[in-house]
């Protein structure tokens, strides 16, 4: 079988050939005008940074990338999904003045931001997952569904659930609604957090399996017999006393984060470009980064996201380790394993071979250097 081409360059720079300009060419190497971009809309899915934290990509890079798109005669926005933890973007507002706060805004990156799955988390498309074995079908943020060309643009680093968070993560995970990020993170139900509960009475007029009661103060509490686990509830509260169990095993959440890239990759064309530089170790949901772990490698650039994911962790697993960093500061248990190393309890080739059995991608890759 023929190995994917993974198109990559490095990070030096002259005055003639600027990092942007190299990310430019960087694309077009990897065949990005193969891509009917004509009138067709085009959502760029990126993290767009928990303020604090100042590990994510820099709205320079996809300014780039809107340029070359809507010169293709695109119709292009940045989107991303709302997030479950409590934070500066779970919801639609909030997360809008976030990611105005970290640049991305019409004026720096030249399109709009759209939050795919809406204010309140529960604007979702249910996306049949062909050969799912986890999710049978995924709960996607609608403006991401209603694109008719995906690019994601991700920032490669660690992740304490996951191993790492790279393409896979970015589509999976961060295309999914609050309800279907539920999904991926929990096993089981959500439960009230009375001391959060201020007795709206909204989660109930959303529960469609009458799992939800108040007792006589008027505190909510759910019925798991009833429940269904379709997260509703968790959009719907804007006061956070609606928890997810965060009880998922971490190789089945990498599953279910395949089946979910499945759900919004099918039959749809798309792109990828991973940054391997600012490796910190924790997920850019974080509102703070921690010192990189391993020196700035590069950028990434493939049609298949399986093969640049674990081209992207082979490269980074070939660098040395940051002297006072957190990787530093461990007991290397897992020599040659970054990843492995810095979060023991994960299992990272879960999702990469999940993701190749599902058909997204190839694990056998060909690293072609620009």
């Amino acid at each position: 079988m023929e190995k994917s081409k993974v198109y990559f360059t490095n990070l030096r720079a002259t005055p003639e050939m600027t990092i942007l300009q190299k990310l430019d060419k960087l694309i077009r190497k990897a065949g990005i005008d193969e891509i009917d971009f004509k009138d067709k809309f085009v959502a760029i899915k990126i993290h767009l940074g928990e303020p604090g934290n100042l590990a994510y990509l820099r709205p320079n890079y996809s300014k780039v990338i809107v340029d070359y798109l809507k010169a293709a005669g695109a119709r292009v926005f940045l989107t991303d999904c709302n997030t479950l933890y409590v934070g500066r973007r779970k919801n639609g507002l909030d997360h809008l003045d976030a990611a105005y706060e970290n640049g991305y805004n019409p004026f720096t990156t030249g399109c709009h931001v759209i939050i795919a799955d809406g204010i309140k988390g529960t604007d979702e498309v249910e996306v049949p997952v062909e050969g799912g074995q986890y999710v049978k079908a995924a709960k996607i943020g609608r403006a991401i569904m209603d694109a008719d060309v995906v690019i994601s643009m991700s920032h490669f680093k660690g992740h304490e659930a996951t191993g790492f968070g790279g393409a896979l993560k970015n589509i999976g995970m961060g295309s999914g609604s609050r309800a279907g990020k539920m999904e991926m993170h929990s096993s089981g139900k959500p439960k009230i957090r009375s001391s959060k509960c201020r007795m709206c009475g909204r989660c109930a007029k959303v529960c469609a399996h009458g799992a939800i009661s108040f007792d006589e103060k008027g505190v909510a509490s759910i019925d798991h017999n009833r429940c269904v686990g379709c997260g509703r509830c968790v959009g719907i509260c804007t006061f956070d006393a609606v928890q997810p169990s965060w009880d998922e095993a971490n190789d089945v959440l990498n599953y279910k984060i395949a089946e979910y890239t499945k759900a919004v990759l099918h039959e749809r064309p798309s792109f990828h470009i991973n940054f391997l530089i600012d490796v910190s170790p924790y997920c850019d949901c974080h509102a703070e980064n921690d010192l990189p772990v391993i020196p700035d490698v590069g950028i990434f650039a493939s049609f298949d996201p399986v093969a640049m994911d674990i081209a992207c962790a082979d490269m980074a697993n070939h660098q040395p380790v940051i002297s006072g960093s957190m990787l530093d500061g461990v007991k290397h248990a897992h020599t040659g394993d970054h990843f492995a190393t810095l979060h023991p309890e994960t299992n990272w080739m879960a999702s990469i071979d999940h993701a190749e059995k599902l058909g997204l991608g190839s694990r056998a890759y060909e690293l072609i250097e620009m």
